[in-house]
């Protein structure tokens, strides 16, 4: 059969057979279309009964929660919640630390503070202390010549490369302390004052002591040695920087130094040497000034750092000990400085209440004056409206003779909010001396005159 034969053959077959085809697709269409509808109605009805179940399982853990708390049983905290806001306010990486307010002595945050750890290089704050009480008491002065002696010269570490012989001054050897670190100068420095290292270093525990550091030795002045008994704390340097910087606060004129040099004259000739602070810190960008003090750092102390600062009057030290690394050794000072500026403001009264003067009971004066003794402060660190802080003048009614200068007569005290912070003492501010027999008649004489004279 030829194809367009074929083809006829089919056309006509469907055309004689059509209404049986349309009939057929017709019913298919609609079998499909109740198909999908039954389909859709068992889905609406499992995803109603879903939504209830959720309903039911959802109340149903809300009350059993509610019962379980009422029981005593603690609710479960999410992790995001800070439970300690102290501890979740500031980062420090290194395993002892503390932040200390300077004037008060107030501990801010503190992290394993009381921790024995070898303190390297930052032992020189002892050092340094001893150095400058030496020139307080007029015992050395900053002119004074020193010669390096053989040990000195031997010291290894951090140095300045002094030779055996060489002649600085005290104040080119402090110097040589405070931005290199020199353990050559700490140990020339020592045997100046002392005549030996060893005897330097028992007036360094004395000191520590006085302070008291009690977990602290020093076994050496400059913090080179691996000694096991060389240790000390965070809290202890803190202590030691806190006396360091208040007593002798010109300590920052060579703290803040970045970069200064020195001559090196020997008998090879004379020679510049460049000294570059190791404080780091001093550079780093900050909403503060950085004003010292100290940093260390050996295989065993690994590294540490007292930091000292100064913002709108309140001077904070940052203290860190066995830091990993120098960078984390910056950083967490730096982190624990700005978070004790975030929390703290100072109060400190530089306007005192005027004084009178007080009576004394048989003196050969009827009255004394009188002064305030130093300067309150106080750190707030919950946002305490400093303008509410109240004073009163607490004073007795009378002194007896005789009258020391200094004798107490009475406090300043101040109130916040009806609580005591603290007082000021209040003291004589003369001497006066017991009456005699004269004396008495004396008085009885200049009040009988004045007597005649009013009535007159």
């Amino acid at each position: 059969m030829r194809p367009s034969s074929v083809r006829k053959y089919w056309r006509q077959f469907f055309y004689c057979h059509k209404s049986e085809f349309s009939s057929y697709f017709i019913k298919k269409k609609r079998r499909g279309a109740a198909v999908k509808e039954e389909c859709m109605a068992k889905n609406w009805k499992k995803r109603k009964l879903c939504r209830w179940m959720g309903l039911c399982l959802t109340v149903c853990i809300l009350v059993i929660s509610s019962l379980y708390t009422v029981c005593g049983a603690e609710p479960v905290i999410p992790v995001s919640v800070p439970v300690n806001t102290n501890i979740q306010a500031v980062c420090v990486h290194a395993p002892s630390a503390i932040l200390m307010e300077a004037s008060t002595g107030k501990i801010l945050f503190e992290k394993e503070a009381d921790e024995k750890r070898s303190p390297a290089s930052v032992t020189k704050i002892m050092t340094l202390l001893l150095i400058f009480d030496a020139l307080k008491d007029g015992k050395i002065k900053m002119t004074d010549q020193v010669t390096t002696s053989a040990y000195a010269k031997s010291m290894g570490g951090s140095q300045v490369f002094l030779e055996e012989g060489e002649v600085q001054t005290v104040e080119t050897l402090i110097k040589c302390i405070v931005i290199a670190s020199g353990n050559d100068a700490s140990v020339a420095m020592a045997e100046y004052i002392s005549g030996t290292e060893e005897a330097f270093v028992d007036a360094m525990n004395k000191r520590a002591e006085g302070l008291g550091m009690m977990n602290t030795h020093f076994t050496d002045c400059c913090g080179l040695t691996e000694d096991p008994d060389h240790l000390t704390t965070a809290r202890d340097i803190a202590i030691m920087s806190r006396e360091l910087i208040n007593c002798y606060p010109e300590i920052h004129n060579y703290s803040t130094i970045w970069m200064e040099n020195i001559t090196h004259v020997t008998r090879q000739g004379t020679k510049e040497f460049g000294l570059a602070n190791t404080n780091k810190l001093l550079k780093m960008a900050a909403d503060f000034q950085v004003t010292g003090l100290k940093t260390g750092s050996t295989s065993r102390a690994k590294y540490c750092l007292s930091a000292t600062a100064q913002k709108d009057g309140v001077r904070l030290i940052a203290v860190i000990m066995a830091a990993p690394d120098y960078k984390t050794r910056f950083s967490d000072a730096r982190n624990l400085l700005s978070f004790g500026y975030a929390t703290c403001r100072l109060y400190e009264d530089k306007e005192k209440l005027p004084l009178p003067q007080m009576s004394v009971a048989g003196g050969v004066k009827n009255l004394v004056p009188l002064q305030a003794e130093g300067t309150f402060s106080w750190l707030s660190t919950e946002g305490e409206d400093l303008g509410k802080i109240e004073k009163k003048l607490e004073l007795a009614e009378k002194l007896e003779a005789p009258v020391a200068p200094g004798t107490r007569a009475g406090v300043i005290a101040y109130y916040f909010n009806g609580k005591k912070l603290g007082e000021l003492p209040v003291t004589a501010a003369e001497a006066v001396e017991r009456a005699g027999y004269r004396d008495h008649l004396q008085k009885v004489f200049k009040s009988w005159i004045s007597i005649r004279r009013t009535a007159a």
